[in-house]
């Protein structure tokens, strides 16, 4: 080990002695932001039971931080698309991210959601959520589990917490 290196790791263990943290302002913010999702309530359709029963004792999405649901979108920063997204409600969901506090995340939960599901060809349903807002995370199934749910907002988590990974996942470096 080189002399520069060595110097670097006693000066790092006599701050942790002194219990002094270095980190950078970015990591420090995303590390609150990833134990502190509040969700807008937005349930669309029976995934959105689904969505509500992940806070139950059995799942406990408490654990996690996340179990505020919000009622106004002011106060939250991810949006659960949870179910069918018609043509009707698609303004609406804009509204309601064009609404929300920076930095926000959204999180495509279900196959109608994702991609329209079955009714995909139907003249009154968005053919994804993405078409309307840009989707972070999406959690497949129809309609997904709780523990789908509760995955896709642990990989929403990876991706606030490390952004340069995320991209490198993304584009499969």
């Amino acid at each position: 080990m080189d002399v520069k290196k060595e110097k670097e790791l006693r000066d790092a263990e006599a701050m942790e002695q002194k219990n002094i943290l270095i980190t950078s302002v970015d990591k420090f913010l995303n590390w609150g932001r990833v134990h502190s999702f509040w969700p807008v309530s937005f349930g669309l359709a029976c995934c959105a039971i689904e969505m509500a029963s992940t806070g139950d004792p059995r799942y406990d999405i408490s654990r996690f931080g996340y179990e505020y649901f919000q009622a106004s979108p002011r106060n939250a920063d991810l949006m659960i698309v949870a179910g069918t997204l018609t043509r009707k409600m698609a303004p609406i969901a804009r509204r309601i991210y064009d609404q929300m506090a920076e930095p926000k995340w959204v999180i495509a939960m279900g196959n109608c959601a994702c991609a329209g599901g079955p009714f995909a060809d139907s003249y009154a349903v968005v053919p994804g959520a993405d078409s309307i807002v840009p989707v972070d995370v999406y959690v497949p199934g129809c309609p997904p589990r709780p523990e789908s749910l509760l995955f896709g907002m642990l990989q929403l988590k990876q991706k606030v917490q490390n952004p340069a990974k995320a991209r490198l996942i993304k584009h499969g470096k």
